[in-house]
């Protein structure tokens, strides 16, 4: 099951470099996850502070 980024998103960027697929890009106005790239690591939720990565 692939993440997603949901509301409570900063936008912060403390997620773009933790994946190791390059599946999270910035958004207009929060970050948003390619589902189809996404291995469901959770290293994007380790590093969230609004615990905004969630599994879809």
């Amino acid at each position: 099951m692939a993440y997603r980024i949901n509301d409570e998103c900063i936008a912060c960027g403390a997620c773009l470099p933790e994946c190791p697929e390059e599946c999270i890009a910035e958004g207009e106005p929060i970050y948003s996850i390619d589902a189809s790239k996404c291995t469901d690591c959770a290293a994007c939720a380790a590093v969230c502070p609004t615990a905004s990565c969630v599994p879809a």
